[in-house]
């Protein structure tokens, strides 16, 4: 993992800069990106997290905590959600003010490209 060091820190760095979630622009760049964000399990306190983006709005991996968290969308509202290689389970998606996105317990916050 040390070799993959220097490309991880070239993404994370270049992404830093993407513009807010909902522009067209982030989603070709996020695609296939590592992003860094901030997370928090069940109400605990923020801690630096990242996430990784398989596909924009579908497809994506929350790394927090020494935990990895799986998600997909299915394009019809409904999100699933597993833990490490755990078995997958539905999950309810939700803002929180200012601009945090929570799926039943686990919230994010930062550049998130969702869509």
């Amino acid at each position: 993992m040390a070799a993959a060091a220097g490309p991880l820190l070239t993404v994370l760095l270049a992404t830093l800069s993407v513009p807010a979630a909902g522009t067209g622009d982030i989603a070709v760049r996020a695609q296939g990106s590592v992003i860094a964000l901030e997370c928090r399990l069940a109400r605990g306190a923020w801690q630096p997290c990242r996430m990784e983006v398989i596909e924009v709005g579908s497809h994506w991996l929350l790394f927090v905590a020494g935990r990895r968290l799986e998600f997909r969308h299915d394009g019809r509202g409904g999100v699933s959600m597993r833990r490490d290689a755990g078995s997958w389970r539905s999950v309810s998606s939700r803002w929180e003010p200012p601009q945090h996105l929570c799926w039943d317990g686990i919230c994010a916050r930062g550049a998130i490209p969702l869509d």
